[in-house]
């Protein structure tokens, strides 16, 4: 890998860039897709399958049949696994739950807040070169705590029709109520509108691919809500010369074997680290079963050498990684001037891999800059607050005068005589 030292700061928006990906090619797909499946219903779905996931179906929902045997096919190492992760998501999780709080605000006004769970939600959950059953847990999990009355997930089947059993078994355990073998923007489709066999939900969450992200964003503009933009992963780490420079590179090639347009970034003030790690990550590339995944993805990847650790902060959080890894003497100090990333990893002994399944952090965060103003899914994702107040007559009478005066500056005549009519009756 090339490593770029002590770039001019004209030239920063340039190394700030990501992967960018035909949008028109893919907005037209998307809603013909869109389009077809919310006129044509479950045909549609079927037709598409066909033509992107190469599979013919009978049926769309995974049968019980199958959820049952899911368990039998994995071992017990990975089913404890898989519990050990489940717990820790659900004690960060319900630490979350909110607690409303009835506030006077005026002597006779009282206002709270109360958290309501949204009553269905939608999970989509990648299939393609890697399954990824620990999205089942991070969405479902939090989605279960918050209350949501039906949880439905979609994810794409194998060429025979069949999805991986973890992901069968993770839904299983975190309370999914619906399992679909539908993949790609189409899945999306199904959520959004409803099919003969797939409910409407209010929201969908979950990664995917550039047409499903594409089908998220076009599907929220009027038909439903979505967890976040999301893009390709990434992660930025910030190092110092006592950083291991084996570690990083292992960080380096977790992020890059997602997928050939996820992007690493290393920022240092170490010349002599940056060289360590060039070489580091091309010796343990070699042993990557998806090498060749990842190879593609470190040419969207660089190594950044830096003059002090205030231009690094400053290129982070204009940067707003999804995620970031601090592995400097000082992390904490520096994790304080963080403003803009979707998850931390303190200290060499975090590794990204520990947030991505068992911490119990949630995993689905805010990628392509995003982490500027977006966080990643949390309890608050699966509930909205519903605002209520209660006046009592001495209440309108203490506040009554300065809605109406509020009232007459915005010529709104019909609230003003909603306070005043109520205190003539007095």
């Amino acid at each position: 890998m090339t490593i770029i030292k002590y770039p001019l700061k004209s030239e920063w928006p340039y190394l700030l860039k990501r992967s960018i990906n035909d949008i028109t090619a893919m907005a037209d797909t998307v809603r013909k897709v869109l389009r077809e499946v919310q006129t044509e219903g479950d045909a549609a779905v079927k037709r598409y399958e066909r033509l992107f996931d190469k599979v013919e179906l009978d049926s769309f929902q995974v049968s019980e049949e199958e959820i049952e045997e899911a368990g039998s096919l994995l071992s017990n190492e990975l089913k404890e696994a898989i519990h050990t992760a489940k717990d820790n998501i659900e004690k960060f999780h319900e630490a979350q739950l909110f607690v409303g709080k009835k506030i006077e605000t005026t002597p006779g006004v009282v206002c709270w807040q109360k958290a309501v769970a949204i009553e269905k939600v939608g999970l989509y959950v990648p299939g393609g070169t890697a399954p990824l059953f620990s999205t089942v847990l991070m969405l479902a999990v939090p989605a279960r705590i918050a209350g949501c009355g039906e949880i439905i997930l979609c994810t794409p089947p194998n060429p025979k029709g069949k999805v991986p059993a973890p992901i069968l078994y993770a839904a299983r355990l975190a309370g999914v109520s619906k399992i679909f073998k539908i993949g790609g923007s189409q899945a999306i489709a199904a959520m959004a509108h409803g099919t003969e066999t797939v409910p409407k939900v209010y929201k969908i969450f979950g990664p995917g691919n550039f047409y499903v992200t594409g089908a998220k964003l076009l599907a929220s503009l009027k038909d439903v809500a979505i967890d976040m933009p999301a893009g390709p992963s990434e992660v930025a780490v910030i190092a110092d010369e006592t950083a291991n420079p084996d570690f990083i590179a292992a960080d380096f090639l977790s992020q890059a074997e997602h997928g050939v347009d996820s992007q690493s970034i290393l920022l240092t003030t170490s010349e002599a680290l940056a060289e360590k790690v060039t070489g580091t990550i091309e010796k343990q590339l070699l042993a990557l079963s998806r090498r060749e995944i990842a190879q593609k993805s470190l040419e969207n990847s660089r190594i950044i050498v830096l003059a002090n650790m205030d231009e690094i902060i400053e290129f982070v959080n204009s940067y707003a990684p999804e995620h970031l890894i601090i592995q400097t003497a000082d992390y904490n100090e520096l994790a304080e001037r963080v403003v803009n990333a979707g998850s931390v990893f303190l200290g060499p002994y975090t590794p990204e891999s520990a947030g991505d399944y068992a911490s119990g952090t949630n995993h689905t965060l805010p990628t392509h800059g995003f982490a500027k103003a977006y966080s990643g899914v949390n309890l608050d994702s699966f509930v909205k607050k519903i605002t209520f107040q209660e006046i009592t007559p001495d209440g309108l009478r203490q506040l009554g005068k300065t809605i109406m005066v509020m009232a007459e500056h915005e010529q709104l005549g019909a609230h003003k005589r909603a306070v005043s009519i109520r205190l003539e009756e007095e």
